[in-house]
């Protein structure tokens, strides 16, 4: 049988996710795998907790990372947090909006949502409206919605929801180490993301953290977590104390990829981070319209790390996608949802956010056009 691992060639990635992993991560991913319960391996878990705190600039202690990608994070949360007939709002302007409503009535909830139109923001004003009719114990919002690359006013939304006593829920998987996340500053009750978009490790890891507002809710809960494997009460007697309680089998190394790729964006320091994935944006979006091609959203809520393009005039999707994979070794994302066929999603997060990788990909998309 010919070994297909060994034909993996290299592929620039510049989709919606996953990320460029850097060099430095796949390093620490070949490092010798320790047991779960190893004395020194629970110290590097401590460290891991300590720089995700940093990253989510919160001081919660029950911040740990979920052994899953960032769609295990966003049950985490849920499954935690609701019990049935529990009122919810969920604000939706996106695919992963309309993802965090599913779970909520699987989980039957009282689920109420507010949909507003793909490639616009939501609208904390209508946000304020809703919550002034209704009682709510959960309000949950994606913070960059991966599908459409708008930016949700998190901050705001985390103010209102405060005013009104809510549990404040919020997705940062595209966001995290590519723009700001500021947990303790916006109120959020809990908040999930994944290793394999800014953060520049490969899939397979989702960073959590509750308040203590969140935690006592889970403690207090009526009914037990439905789900065994991701109920936190349980899995932080594994991430805090001296003496650890065997849970599942850690993913070891994957945890070792996590460490090391969070030490990258501390040592480069938030603020640089943000700077670069900004700078590289603009650089992109200029390059773009020089080509003639479109933004979708309006250039005050557009994120830097997920730009979604109108597919230029004359261009067939699939077509257009695949020349880029097959003639330029290059990947993009298509749409989703109401933008299926209409909209291509170019990802700079993270070790993608170079500048070389930009000049590169500007080059094969003016070659398309040509042909």
């Amino acid at each position: 049988m010919e070994n297909k691992i060994k034909g993996i060639e290299e592929i620039l990635l510049m989709g919606p996710g996953p990320s460029l992993t850097h060099p430095r991560v796949y390093s620490a991913l070949s490092r010798p795998t320790l047991g779960h319960l190893d004395p020194y391996f629970i110290q590097i878990m401590d460290d891991i907790k300590a720089m995700l705190q940093k990253v989510f600039q919160t001081n919660n202690n029950l911040t740990i990372p979920m052994s899953g990608t960032g769609s295990a994070g966003m049950e985490t949360v849920f499954v935690n947090l609701i019990e049935k007939g529990d009122p919810v709002l969920i604000l939706i302007n996106g695919a992963f909006g309309k993802r965090m409503l599913d779970i909520a009535q699987r989980l039957g909830a009282d689920a109420d949502s507010m949909d507003f139109k793909w490639g616009t923001p939501v609208t904390t004003d209508e946000v304020e409206a809703q919550l002034k009719k209704k009682k709510y114990k959960i309000v949950a919002m994606v913070h960059a919605e991966t599908s459409t690359g708008v930016c949700n006013p998190a901050e705001e939304v985390g103010k209102l929801v405060k005013e009104h006593g809510a549990l404040y829920i919020l997705d940062t998987v595209t966001s995290l180490g590519g723009m700001e996340v500021a947990v303790d500053k916006w109120h959020v009750d809990a908040i999930y993301s994944g290793t394999q978009k800014c953060l520049s490790c490969p899939p397979g890891l989702s960073p959590v953290s509750f308040s203590d507002r969140a935690v006592d809710v889970i403690m207090n809960r009526e009914t037990k977590v439905p789900n065994w494997y991701l109920d936190v009460s349980m899995i932080a007697n594994y991430w805090a104390g001296k003496k650890r309680a065997y849970h599942h089998t850690a993913p070891i190394n994957m945890l070792y990829g996590l460490y090391e790729a969070l030490a990258v964006v501390l040592e480069e320091g938030l603020e640089n981070v943000y700077d670069r994935h900004q700078r590289m944006h603009e650089k992109l979006v200029t390059g773009l319209e020089e080509l003639g091609i479109k933004m979708v959203v309006d250039k005050q809520f557009r994120l830097p790390m997920l730009n979604s393009i109108w597919i230029p005039e004359g261009i067939d999707d699939a077509e257009g996608r695949r020349a880029l994979r097959y003639d330029h070794h290059i990947e993009i994302g298509g749409g989703l949802g109401d933008f299926a066929g209409k909209v291509w999603r170019i990802g700079l997060m993270g070790n993608t956010a170079r500048e070389e990788h930009v000049d590169r990909l500007l080059k094969a998309l003016a070659a398309i056009k040509k042909k």
